[in-house]
């Protein structure tokens, strides 16, 4: 094969918006790598994103991500739309990559053009997530899905930039779960459009749910009114209803024009810009920031003129 085959010139960005699988996961391998091509596939597909509605799944180890998301997959598929998928999972301690747990247990959607499944790996990464996975939701919007799915590693409460890179965002929790619920009450709960009780066949189903809709009630000013949902997952109960419950939720944020690629860039950016300023100044020597948090902890200062100081002094320093 020649070069050129391997390089995104504008015949390969053809393909690529023409949905050809092999290009669009050689595509997605060099924007993991980070490198120059895969720089030049983002400027190029940017006019052809933001069809796609962006589902994030997360929740603690063990709910049953996996096979729920395969459920809802399913459930897309049997009304005809198509799907792709961005599941991360933890890195190899050896060479890096993902482990593909989830692209086995996924593995009923091998075969199945409409479907294309990707395991990225966190390489260590906090908050659920790697570096590059919005960018890959883009080349993957770009290539033609409906409907595409992140799921986290799992690894609970760190999960919180799911919310920066879905239009929707799905919490799973099992019967049980709802016991902690005091624990986790500022957590990761509170970035859920949708609450899901997966394995509701099992005993404190009911209970858990009664316990996830009185938190509910202690929040103030959400436009959109989190449902609390029952699910199956092995068997596909709930799982219908589910897919009905996130639809109703991207139409209400489209109208409110909270979803699609500006909006999810918007998110992103304004993620990344308060992580990297809250560690610039962790790790800042600045005197001027001594001087500051000397100040408050003396009664001198209030806390919103420090931190706007803080914030100052990130800047110059940058």
């Amino acid at each position: 094969m020649t070069r050129a085959a391997h390089t995104p010139d504008d015949k390969w960005i053809e393909r690529l918006l023409n949905g050809e699988r092999s290009v669009l996961a050689r595509s997605i391998t060099w924007i993991e790598n980070q490198n120059a091509d895969g720089a030049t596939v983002l400027a190029a597909i940017q006019q052809s994103v933001g069809r796609a509605v962006v589902v994030g799944f997360t929740g603690p180890p063990g709910s049953g991500k996996s096979t729920l998301v395969s459920a809802y997959v399913r459930e897309l598929r049997r009304q005809g739309r198509t799907i792709g998928v961005v599941a991360v999972d933890p890195s190899s301690p050896f060479s890096g990559g993902a482990i593909l747990g989830d692209r086995i247990r996924m593995g009923e959607h091998t075969n199945d053009p409409g479907v294309f499944v990707r395991s990225v790996a966190s390489r260590g990464h906090m908050g659920g997530l790697s570096l590059t996975a919005a960018r890959i939701v883009d080349v993957m919007d770009s290539s033609g899905f409906d409907v595409i799915v992140v799921e986290t590693v799992g690894a609970g409460q760190s999960e919180y930039e799911v919310a920066e890179v879905a239009d929707t965002k799905v919490v799973i929790s099992t019967p049980g779960y709802g016991d902690d619920i005091q624990a986790v009450k500022a957590g990761i709960l509170e970035i859920a459009d949708i609450l899901v009780v997966n394995k509701a066949d099992m005993d404190k189903a009911d209970q858990t749910v009664t316990q996830l809709k009185a938190m509910l009630q202690l929040t103030t000013g959400n436009e959109w009114a989190t449902p609390v949902l029952k699910t199956v997952a092995t068997t596909g109960d709930g799982v219908p209803e589910l897919a009905a419950s996130i639809d109703e939720h991207g139409a209400a944020m489209h109208g409110a024009h909270k979803t699609g690629p500006v909006a999810r860039t918007r998110r992103l950016i304004s993620s990344m810009a308060s992580d990297r300023v809250r560690k610039h100044l962790a790790q800042s020597s600045d005197e001027q920031l001594n001087q500051i948090c000397e100040a408050v902890s003396r009664g001198e200062l209030d806390f919103d003129t420090a931190v706007n100081r803080a914030i100052k002094i990130a800047g110059e320093e940058n």
